[in-house]
């Protein structure tokens, strides 16, 4: 059982794009949206949701109104702005960081720190295989602990299933969701783009990948609207010893089928649909991969 991670360094590279090009081609797998803070990959694969479960993540403060005499020294120690004074405290769970400041200081002992609902996650069917997914609470913090949730079912899910793969759409940026993402994973897939910002980003996500010695590999996401720049790219990725899966092209078609809300390879066998199905063919090939056949 191998994992291949999707990664881009920042949102709007085409990462989603693939993955979900990718799931209708891919045989024997299962499939991980593990971008919790904005998942769409359900937008394009349409899955069926199974099991729904709540994900418990930090605390919130609340006030008991019997016993709050409205003094208001939460209000003036609240660095957040979460408290609101009316008759007795209120306690604004938006804003609240649930830092127990004004839990520890009430003179009325009138707050108390609850277990905060931060999210859900989700065991769904698609017609690509079966897809843990999962979506974060609209402000909510501690999104690498819901990736970690969502890897550990996946490969709870994978191993009841049997399966040889499994194909994790993964968060952007290089934070704490992306090392969660990080862990367990077999080769990283980075998606760039022919910009500046793109060769940036994609050495940026080389070197936290290198970091925890886990094999990295690379696409050139419309490579044909910047050729110099996308030169520079493969020159970075030669250097660093990287192989490049993929030149994509832009392909109006690729719009399109997000309109339409189905995977690009269900939508179309244009020059884009092509180099994807050279893009899977090529990630088979790569060595560490093939001694494990």
């Amino acid at each position: 059982m191998k994992e291949i991670l999707v990664l881009s360094g920042k949102g709007g590279t085409g990462k989603t794009t693939l993955v979900g090009a990718m799931a209708v081609i891919m045989p024997d797998k299962v499939l991980a949206d593990c971008d919790v803070d904005a998942a769409d990959l359900h937008l394009l694969l349409s899955p069926e949701v199974s099991e729904r479960n709540e994900f418990w993540s930090g605390v919130k403060a609340g006030v008991d109104t019997g016993r709050c005499s409205g003094c208001g020294s939460c209000f003036e120690i609240c660095r957040f702005d979460a408290v609101i004074m009316a008759e007795t405290a209120v306690i604004d769970d938006f804003h609240c960081e649930g830092c127990g400041v004004c839990y520890e200081f009430c003179p009325e002992g009138a707050i108390s720190l609850r277990d905060n609902r931060s999210g859900m996650w989700f065991k769904s069917v698609t017609k690509y295989g079966p897809m843990i997914h999962a979506a974060l609470g609209i402000g909510e913090e501690n999104s690498g602990k819901l990736v970690s949730l969502v890897k550990k079912e996946i490969r709870a899910l994978a191993e009841e299933q049997g399966v040889r793969w499994i194909l994790v759409d993964g968060p952007p940026g290089l934070g704490c969701p992306v090392i969660a993402a990080l862990s367990g994973a077999d080769l990283v897939l980075i998606v760039t783009e022919p910009t500046m910002s793109g060769l940036h980003d994609m050495i940026r996500v080389a070197d936290l990948a290198e970091h925890f010695k886990i094999p990295v590999c690379v696409c050139i996401n419309k490579w044909d609207l910047n050729r110099n720049m996308a030169d520079n790219i493969e020159n970075e990725c030669r250097v660093r010893k990287i192989p490049v899966t993929g030149h994509v092209p832009f392909d109006a078609d690729v719009v399109n089928s997000l309109v339409a809300g189905r995977p690009l390879l269900e939508y179309s066998d244009g020059p884009a649909a092509r180099e994807i199905q050279n893009i899977w063919k090529n990630l088979k090939n790569i060595s560490f991969l093939e001694e494990n056949e």
